[in-house]
């Protein structure tokens, strides 16, 4: 876990660089339909260094997110017949049967899945590509997109700067153990959710 926290003081020192907002907004476009690098950390450093501005890093962080998840929604809607063996065999996580299940469970509770994926650690690509896959209503999609997101990245923003001092030292101090415990629930969601809706 070393060089992840050296990836974390790398970008913690270009917060005030405008490079750091470009690759805030581009990590959270590629988490939401192809790349599984979630913006939270980048997001967290950034809104660390200038709490003040953690509410325009959450907004863009969301907007990058929401202009991602319509890529997503894009790839699986016109090119899925093109690029899903690709998802399947290189993006971790991307399973043929979680594809299958996610596909299923979309035609009871299609913008409640998306919600959720949109607000929790759930692995938002697969959710996006399998929104356009099911060819659901793309503006309902949008507005959930739109909500989950915004609510996941200001609620991070909000509470970096209400508690912005010690929510830094708390995050450097057990940083390791944060970073193993979203990784073990990224890998836990992609394990049950399958199972869940079944």
């Amino acid at each position: 876990m070393g060089w992840i926290k050296r990836l974390y003081h790398w970008v913690l020192s270009w917060a005030e660089s405008p490079y750091a907002v470009w690759a805030l907004f581009l990590i959270a476009v590629a988490e939401s339909s192809f790349f599984p690098v979630p913006p939270d950390v980048l997001l967290i450093a950034l809104a660390l260094a200038r709490p003040l501005s953690s509410f325009r890093y959450s907004a863009i962080c969301t907007l990058g997110s929401v202009v991602g998840a319509t890529g997503g929604y894009i790839i699986g809607y016109a090119f899925w017949q093109a690029v899903g063996t690709y998802f399947f065999r290189y993006v971790p996580g991307f399973t043929p049967e979680m594809f299958a299940h996610v596909c299923r469970a979309y035609e009871a509770n299609s913008y409640f899945i998306v919600f959720t994926a949109a607000f929790t650690p759930i692995p938002y690509k697969v959710i996006t590509i399998t929104a356009g896959v099911s060819q659901i209503s793309f503006v309902p999609f949008l507005l959930v997109s739109i909500m989950g997101r915004g609510l996941r990245f200001f609620l991070v923003g909000g509470l970096i700067r209400l508690f912005g001092a010690p929510v830094k030292v708390f995050i450097e101090k057990y940083f390791n153990l944060l970073t193993i415990l979203f990784v073990v629930i990224y890998i836990l969601a992609f394990y049950f959710i399958p199972r869940l809706l079944q």
